[in-house]
């Protein structure tokens, strides 16, 4: 029998962002990153980019104690793998070839956005509360209930981390390449940091962009029109295409994020002959710019470098923002001064079998990508001191 004193804890889903009062969902989520934000959420909905026929059926987590409100977790019941950037598919795979269901799963993520942050909207007291193994358990518990075959926590943060961290767990990691800003006023200071031979490359670039007759224009807020946006989305859009997909976000999304959270956002315009030739639509945090968008029609030398990367360090540096979070992958960025992150994300699987195979997996992974952080490191470009 349970303690009549212990706080009763329980975990119910939810299909729609509506469901949950903004002032409630805000109040938990904070403030530190935009892609936590109610709207944010709302505007995936609303535009169809996160439904059952996508793939995103939403699946938010309500946590209570004692039947009042404690957390929050944004979640998906997924029949697919893609725009997570932790890949499975391999996982999936196997389950199919010994004649298995590999999906649904139960997703906590932000859709499409490989970013770290918190995911567990919980309050100080329940986090208190709670053990990893409990947390845990109470996840499987719930896949159970909702007859999914797993789940999976993408990208938390710190804090996070340590409430999902125990024993035996099934904790993965990767790598991402990050900028940071140790106080530099402009971008020469930045540059004023690297090796002579990477502070030149870079200079030769940023100038082989200008003798092309590109040139560059910023736009915040309520100030990116309609026309401004409707060109940038058809740059986004031929990204996907180029590689023969479609994109997962559509013009609606871009047109409500907008309207809703224009104090975070950020278009940054390259120009050619009076013609918008490409684009790159920036989000700001509290600490962070975050780069997720981009694309062009054409090709020109060293034109995304300068447009993803040059043009958001520059950005990130006149906002005052610590840190440049400019997407998944891409170790180019490590000659460009982006250094190495661990990212992390935590899995249970249902079938004991597949457990220990899959826990095999990521052990082995991890190892590996250890060893990539740490020669990555030695190929930074910065001098020494």
């Amino acid at each position: 029998m349970p303690d009549p004193g212990t706080p009763s804890l329980t975990v119910e889903t939810v299909q729609s962002i509506d469901e949950i009062p903004r002032a409630d969902w805000n109040h938990l989520a904070g403030t530190a990153t935009p892609f936590l934000r109610h709207e944010f959420f709302q505007a995936l909905e609303e535009s169809g980019c996160t439904t059952v026929q996508t793939g995103w059926r939403p699946c938010y987590l309500v946590f209570r104690v004692d039947g009042r409100l404690a957390g929050l977790a944004p979640a998906y019941m997924k029949s697919h793998s893609m725009g997570e950037y932790v890949f499975d598919w391999a996982w999936a795979d196997a389950y199919q070839r010994y004649g298995m269901e590999y999906y649904p799963k139960l997703l906590m993520a932000v859709p499409f956005t490989p970013s770290q942050g918190p995911r567990l909207l919980f309050s100080d007291s329940l986090r208190n509360q709670l053990t990893p193994a409990q947390l845990h358990d109470l996840l499987d518990t719930l896949i159970n209930r909702l007859g999914a075959h797993s789940w999976h926590l993408l990208f938390p943060d710190a804090r996070d981390q340590e409430l999902l961290q125990g024993e035996d767990q099934l904790h993965r990691i990767g790598c991402q390449f990050h900028w940071h800003n140790r106080h530099y006023e402009d971008f020469e200071g930045f540059l004023a940091e690297l090796t002579s031979r990477k502070r030149k490359s870079i200079r030769k670039e940023r100038r082989q962009v200008i003798d092309q007759g590109i040139g560059f224009r910023r736009v915040s807020g309520t100030d990116i029109t309609d026309h401004a946006l409707a060109a940038f989305f058809v740059f986004y859009q031929a990204t996907y295409l180029k590689r023969g997909q479609r994109p997962y976000l559509n013009r609606d999304f871009f047109t409500r994020l907008r309207d809703r959270l224009p104090e975070h956002l950020h278009l940054i315009i390259a120009d050619k002959d009076d013609q918008m030739i490409a684009g790159a639509l920036f989000l700001n945090g509290e600490n962070t710019l975050y780069g997720r968008y981009w694309g062009c029609l054409e090709e020109y030398n060293h034109l995304h470098f300068e447009t993803c990367y040059y043009q958001g360090i520059e950005l990130a540096i006149d906002l005052g923002l610590k840190h440049f979070d400019a997407g998944a992958q891409g170790e180019h960025k490590l000659v460009r001064g982006f250094e190495p992150l661990l990212t992390h994300s935590w899995h249970g699987i249902a079938h004991p079998g597949f457990r220990d195979a899959i826990a095999d997996f990521i052990a082995e992974e991890s190892e590996q990508v250890q060893s990539y952080l740490e020669e990555a490191r030695t190929l930074l470009p910065f001098r020494q001191t």
